[in-house]
């Protein structure tokens, strides 16, 4: 998963720039106008609502409930619980009147536009416990109290051309940890997050009055979290009694060699994540649409037209600073969110295998493996990139390959495949498009035993190769 990175905090802290993304998530989601059909339902992850909403339609459930398992390591094992949400902030437009203010849709001041737009203020909730068995550890109360402030707006004489009224309402709740389970130095904890504010009136009151984006910050002391995704052997049994509501508990932070499937943070998300969730170093600035990749967000927003740029800057501070930040972006930052190469320096090889104890969908497998640069013996001879073969299609191939038999061909790539099948995609020496098939990546590909090599064949490559 790719995640973008979100600016207010320091991105030194990747268990912090990973939870901005999660609490973020849809508070703005392309194409940024307040008139798109998709902001019209921004609120979607961890949104915890009032109690009796989802019985009577008009807001989500009301408790976010998860179980961990805590292995302890010294005298005075501890976890440290940080809730973080955003509560509901509406902005009304206002245009000055005499000695008043009316509700518009729509105001230009100081030559920018503003309109209605439902923004959001973060809060967080700390709850400290020390493990022991048997007893409810911590308990705390959670407030975000109801709220007005209004901010002027003036045009460049100074005049006072109308205001931003900005309305909160009271959103409560609370957090109760308790270790319910132990087996030797291993301990399960419970945590709980509940929306505890009164009953909803309507759709808007609902979210007005939720926990959206409600996430939680674990920090042990003295003890480690334990992964629940890939659990040691004398944890599994224990992991395996962990239930959840509506959230996925994941470790968090850089992985630690010396500890593996064990973190002294962890990182309670509304959102699927894996183990030690890092955001992309490629992405330079948040798009608040953390499940997505940059490029595509970046290259959806440079396609708007400069009045739909403009309508995107009139919703929100951040989307004017994201719509800003896409237009001055350089071919090199363009470039750089297309993904990175992990080969590192590794020599040219039959492709390897993935290690024992390895994923094949991992970051370690996949650092492995260099289509361009791995060989497979075929008739005892190595072919890799640049070698020339003879194509002899076999009767499972495709149709059209039939067409290219006998035909003199130069290796592109050599691939293997989850199944251990191995894949050599080549292009053909007398294509007129040869070398636009090569740098497109557009290649023909047939398993080993469907080509010859040809090492002695007087065809030049149409294309320089490097070093």
């Amino acid at each position: 998963m790719t995640m973008s990175r979100h600016q207010q905090h320091d991105d030194a802290d990747p268990v912090r720039a990973v939870a901005d993304a999660i609490l973020y998530e849809g508070y703005l989601l392309y194409p940024y106008r307040a008139s798109s059909r998709k902001n019209h339902s921004r609120w979607q992850f961890g949104v915890l609502g009032p109690p009796g909403g989802a019985e009577t339609g008009l807001g989500e459930p009301p408790t976010l409930r998860t179980q961990i398992v805590v292995r302890t390591l010294g005298p005075a094992p501890a976890v440290e619980i940080t809730l973080r949400f955003l509560q509901l902030q509406r902005r009304t437009v206002q245009r000055r009147t005499g000695n008043g203010f009316e509700t518009v849709s729509e105001l230009v001041a100081g030559g920018r536009s503003w309109i209605g737009w439902d923004e959001a203020v973060e809060h967080s909730c700390v709850v400290s416990v020390a493990i022991a068995t048997g007893t409810t550890h911590g308990a705390a109360t959670v407030v975000a109290p109801a709220g007005e402030d209004s901010e002027l707006l003036t045009e460049p004489g100074g005049e006072t051309a109308g205001r931003l009224l900005r309305t909160r309402r009271a959103a409560r709740g609370t957090v109760t940890v308790e270790a319910d389970a132990a087996a030797g130095d291993l301990v399960r904890v419970s945590v709980t997050v509940a929306n505890t504010g009164d009953a909803p009136v309507d759709r808007d009151d609902a979210v007005g009055r939720s926990l959206i984006g409600a996430h939680l910050i674990l920090a042990a002391g003295d003890a480690r979290f334990v992964s629940l995704l890939e659990p040691a052997a004398d944890a599994a049994a224990l992991t395996g009694t962990c239930t959840h509501e509506r959230c996925f508990p994941v470790l968090a932070g850089d992985p630690d060699p010396a500890a593996p499937g064990e973190a002294p943070a962890m990182l309670v998300s509304p959102i699927i994540l894996y183990d030690h969730p890092r955001v992309a170093e490629q992405s330079g600035g948040d798009l608040f649409d953390a499940t997505e990749i940059d490029e595509i967000l970046t290259l959806r927003v440079l396609t708007l037209t400069d009045d739909e740029k403009a309508q995107a800057r009139a919703t929100d501070a951040r989307a004017a600073q994201i719509v800003d930040r896409c237009e001055a972006m350089t071919p090199e930052q363009h470039s750089a969110l297309h993904g990175v190469r992990r080969d590192g320096d590794r020599a040219a090889g039959p492709i390897p295998e993935v290690p024992d104890g390895v994923d094949w969908w991992t970051e370690e497998a996949d650092t492995s493996v260099r289509p361009e640069a791995d060989t497979v013996l075929v008739q005892g001879v190595p072919v890799a990139r640049g070698s020339l073969v003879r194509l002899h299609p076999s009767r499972r191939a495709d149709a059209q390959d039939l067409f290219f038999r006998d035909r003199l061909a130069r290796v592109a790539t050599v691939h293997g495949d989850v199944d251990g099948e191995t894949h050599i995609g080549v292009v053909l020496t007398d294509d007129p498009a040869a070398d636009l098939h090569e740098w497109f990546g557009r290649y023909l590909y047939f398993a080993p035993d469907e080509i010859e090599p040809v090492p002695d064949a007087p065809v030049k490559s149409s294309r320089n190769e490097e070093p």
